[in-house]
């Protein structure tokens, strides 16, 4: 009896010492991956508010920082407003507004990017960063800005040049001289710059801001700018076209005033005695004003005192006909001294507009002070 039970109890207890020798620790709990606390980039280069040579600049900034290792991706984004909201349409083809993502972080410090398109040109434009890693994402860096390639163009259906760099897409006559950031003078009345239009426009916009403009000048009948078609000279265009600053014996003296022919003397269009009265304005030569002509079903000429400063002169004249010069060309100033008063001596220009639309709202902006 006593031997049965001791054959069993070391039966049992081999048992026991067999299932506890083959048992293992439960494994340790996999830990919860940790956000990583992102700082934001830092800008780099290019220098904040540098005049660029170029359309495509490489922006650079010194790579933010993370409290966990792993791979680290960019987003750049360039705008041509300080708030980098939507902007108003830019010229075809060139960009206003660039974002990019997933820039892989470079070694070194620091990470770059490009842009794959010609951004708008003489425009002031504004950009920034941000770090990404996983579903982590830092603030923005700082925003800096700089301002693109002082360049002009003549494409079908919009021509600028800037006219602050030293050189013009136009072609000069006569004596004119560039005076840096100012502009380019027309030194007599006797010279101009001219401009062949890509295509005719039927309609559109003529704008250019000019400085050097004073009271009781030469000229009777001065012009700030015209258009016509290809013939030799513009007082004897069907489809002259021009905008005046009229100086001593201008019927009155000091007026603001302008002509334009649909094609055909019986369209002609311009203001009475009365209207050109009215139009008396004293300008300031050390004064930078904004002229701008529309055309189409309407003539439209606006002078503003500044780029963005009050208008000081405002008329709106009904057309009929339409306005359909070949080829389409314009001028700073008039090639008709012999007939008329040609250009208005002394007037310096910059940021010339020709389009078949309004110059967009940034072009230009890196010509002007913040």
């Amino acid at each position: 009896m006593n031997a049965w039970y001791g054959v069993v109890g070391l039966s049992v207890l081999g048992m026991a010492i067999a299932c506890g020798g083959s048992s293992s620790p439960s494994p340790s709990p996999t830990p919860t991956p940790t956000n990583p606390t992102l700082t934001a980039p830092g800008v780099d280069s290019p220098a904040d508010d540098t005049q660029l040579d170029t359309l495509r600049p490489t922006l650079i900034v010194r790579n933010g920082t993370s409290t966990v290792a792993g791979t680290r991706t960019y987003e750049f984004q360039i705008s041509d407003s300080s708030d980098f909201a939507s902007s108003t349409a830019p010229v075809a083809g060139l960009a206003v507004t660039v974002t990019q993502t997933g820039v892989a972080e470079g070694a070194g410090g620091t990470t770059s990017f490009t842009p794959a398109s010609d951004l708008q040109p003489s425009t002031r434009m504004y950009w920034r960063a941000r770090v990404s890693q996983g579903s982590a994402t830092s603030g923005w860096s700082a925003t800096a800005q700089f301002r693109t390639k002082l360049v002009g163009f003549n494409r079908g259906g919009e021509l600028y040049d800037p006219l602050i760099h030293g050189e013009t897409i136009g072609a000069r006559s006569g004596s004119t001289t560039f005076m840096g950031a100012r502009g380019l003078r027309i030194d007599n009345n006797t010279s101009w710059v001219r401009y062949q239009l890509q295509r005719t426009l039927t309609s559109g916009e003529i704008s250019v801001e000019v400085e050097g403009l004073q009271p009781n000048g030469p000229g009777m009948k001065s012009r700030i700018f015209s258009m016509m078609d290809g013939g030799g000279n513009l007082f004897r265009s069907k489809f002259l076209f021009n905008v005046q600053y009229r100086g001593v014996r201008g019927n009155p003296d000091n007026a603001i005033s302008y002509k334009v022919l649909m094609g055909d003397e019986d369209l002609k269009y311009e203001p009475s005695f009365s209207q050109r009265a009215a139009g008396v304005r004293m300008l300031n030569p050390s004064t930078a004003y904004l002229w701008t002509a529309t055309w189409g079903s309407e003539f439209h000429l606006t002078v503003r005192e500044g780029v963005n400063g009050p208008v000081i002169y405002d008329r709106t004249q009904d057309t009929s006909g339409t306005y359909n010069p070949s080829p389409h060309t314009a001028y700073l100033g008039a090639n008709d001294a012999a007939q008329e008063s040609g250009s208005l001596p002394g007037a310096i220009y910059r940021n010339f507009w020709v389009g078949d639309r309004p110059r967009p709202a940034t072009l230009g902006s890196a010509v002007e002070t913040p």
